[in-house]
């Protein structure tokens, strides 16, 4: 042979794909070796030029030679096919795109291959397509977990339940079958019945396994409370488990994700802070913490948030949503086409089409922010997608699809203030709806005291009916306990309304003490302040010198024409 095979292997176990990618080259153009005379051995070379390209990302390239050595494979003479399927069963390699000491080609293994490549590619048609033609007998712990991601992702979620069970019944350890398996709809005891009952001698070793596998019980119960909207469940069993593994980064991200879902934005950005410190260098759910910032208007920790993800990976999904959310102040239209970036490279990526949503809401595109919240929920229904439903269609004056969606939240979550409020909004848009809307803040206050934003709309609701010292009596309440920006944005709102300008102007001073950022204080002062030096604040500002110029263009014009 022209080029020694095993020296094509050595390059790719020590990772040095671009000598092995054009070895391979030398090696699949062999004239000692071709397609007529050897063709399990070009089967063999072609694979691992396949295996090069993976590792080099050339994808589409690796495609292409895995399927010419499948063309090569099934062109063996039947005679020759015996003695290396054989050597083939009675190989203990892996058949992970990872793993290159293939001694000879494995159909099966090159199908996984190229299914592989066709996910690194998002073609995940065409990736479930290569998968549904390998055995399932013949379907190892990787593949069986590749299947449930595409067949949920194509909406097989049946199929996919079956794959992840399956992962889980060779091996309970993987958590990302959990995780999917709650998502999807298992209960947690139908999912801890899949764990292999590990043979024990003896009472006490039968102890000792229980008591080992006991968190991952809890964790899978966790991940279910979440699943089915329980958050307070899953967060009270995720500090359990905190408590017994400090500073895990896995179950801090997962709290703090929770807790950015449910409005707990202070636990939040704590937790948050704590994996920061503890690694750096963590991608996972920092849109999320970048989402958090933005609410908090702490712009210098969300540029240092954005500088330091696009130094560690500029191609995961999380960086453009966090990219988005810094450029949302400065250009709307730059900041959706960095959510929909996140969605083009993960299309089950849930807080870029929360944030698409966002967006598309701020830029008073209602009709199309509906649509984005639609693709949040139909991946995992929370109650950030809920309230960008209700609050959209409201804008749309789609009173019934609001109030159906509200109620959809409220039966989802039924021990949930904010489903309650939600409710309580949709009511509010009507003038016959005020009682009702009325008795669903209250209770949503009821549930959740500390809950500003029901008392906020309570407010605000009886400053529509005109019961303004109803409202000031709520606020002040709250502000004895919550020293909060926004408290005092509503107050200094209701005095300004009802001709209190000191009042309001102590207020608003006040929220930006608290939040320097605070857009509405500043627009409110700003808006004060004219109406104390006597300025019509709805007056439109003229620029004189803007209009002569523009007298100028206008005469040039008509002068051309």
């Amino acid at each position: 042979m022209d080029v020694p095979k095993d020296q094509m292997s050595t390059l790719l176990d020590h990772g040095l794909f671009p000598s092995a990618q054009m070895l391979g080259c030398f090696l699949v153009s062999s004239s000692s070796v071709s397609i007529e005379t050897s063709p399990h051995l070009k089967a063999e070379n072609l694979v691992l030029l396949g295996d090069a390209l993976f590792r080099e990302k050339e994808y589409k390239r690796a495609i292409h030679a895995y399927k010419q050595a499948l063309h090569c494979h099934r062109i063996i003479p039947k005679q020759n096919a015996t003695p290396i399927r054989s050597a083939l069963s009675a190989s203990t390699r892996s058949s992970s795109p990872n793993s290159f000491n293939i001694s000879a080609i494995n159909e099966n293994e090159v199908k996984f291959k190229i299914a592989s490549s066709h996910c690194a590619l998002n073609e995940n048609r065409a990736a479930l397509l290569e998968m549904e033609g390998i055995p399932s007998k013949a379907r190892n712990l990787q593949m069986n977990l590749m299947m449930g991601k595409l067949y949920r992702s194509s909406r097989h979620t049946r199929a996919a339940v079956t794959c992840y069970k399956e992962c889980l019944r060779h091996c309970p350890y993987i958590i990302e079958a959990i995780i999917a398996l709650a998502e999807l709809g298992v209960a947690a005891k139908d999912i801890i019945s899949l764990f292999p009952q590990t043979p024990t001698r003896g009472a006490r070793s039968t102890f000792d396994h229980f008591d080992s596998s006991r968190w991952l019980q809890r964790y899978v119960e966790a991940q279910c409370c979440i699943a089915s909207n329980d958050y307070k469940g899953g967060l009270e069993i995720f500090a359990e488990l905190l408590r017994r593994f400090p500073c895990n980064i896995h179950i801090l991200l997962e709290m703090a994700k929770v807790e950015a879902i449910i409005g707990k934005t202070e636990e939040a950005i704590t937790d948050f802070e704590k994996v920061r410190s503890t690694d750096p260098y963590v991608i996972t759910y920092m849109d999320e913490y970048a989402m958090l910032l933005k609410q908090k208007s702490d712009y210098s920790k969300l540029n240092k948030l954005v500088h330091d993800l696009l130094n560690i990976d500029p191609t995961r999904p999380e960086v453009f949503v966090a990219l988005s959310v810094l450029w949302e102040r400065k250009d709307e239209r730059g900041a959706l086409s960095y959510a929909e970036k996140s969605i083009r490279i993960d299309e089950r990526h849930i807080p870029g089409y929360i944030m698409k949503g966002n967006l598309f809401f701020s830029m008073n595109r209602p009709e199309a922010a509906v649509v984005a919240f639609r693709g949040a929920q139909e991946l995992r229904p929370d109650l950030r997608s809920y309230q960008g439903l209700v609050r959209s269609y409201l804008a749309i004056s789609k009173i019934k699809e609001a109030l159906h969606a509200a109620r959809e939240a409220m039966k989802a979550m039924p021990q949930s203030a904010k489903a309650l409020k939600l409710v309580g909004d949709v009511h509010a848009s009507n003038t016959s709806g005020r009682e009702k809307a009325k008795k669903f803040y209250e209770s949503s206050l009821r549930l959740e005291p500390g809950y500003l934003g029901a008392a906020l709309a309570l407010a605000e609701l009886h400053v529509i009916e005109g019961r303004t010292v109803d409202a000031v009596t709520l606020l002040e309440r709250y502000l004895k306990d919550w020293a909060d920006d926004s408290l005092h944005v509503k107050l200094a709102q209701v005095f300004a309304a009802t001709n209190m300008p000191q009042d309001a102007l102590s207020h608003y001073q006040a929220a930006l003490r608290i939040n320097p950022q605070n857009e509405a204080a500043k627009k409110g002062l700003e808006r004060l302040e004219k109406q104390l030096k006597g300025v019509d604040p709805d007056a439109p500002e003229e620029d004189e010198e803007n209009d002569v110029e523009d007298a100028d263009a206008d005469q040039e014009e008509a002068e051309l024409l």
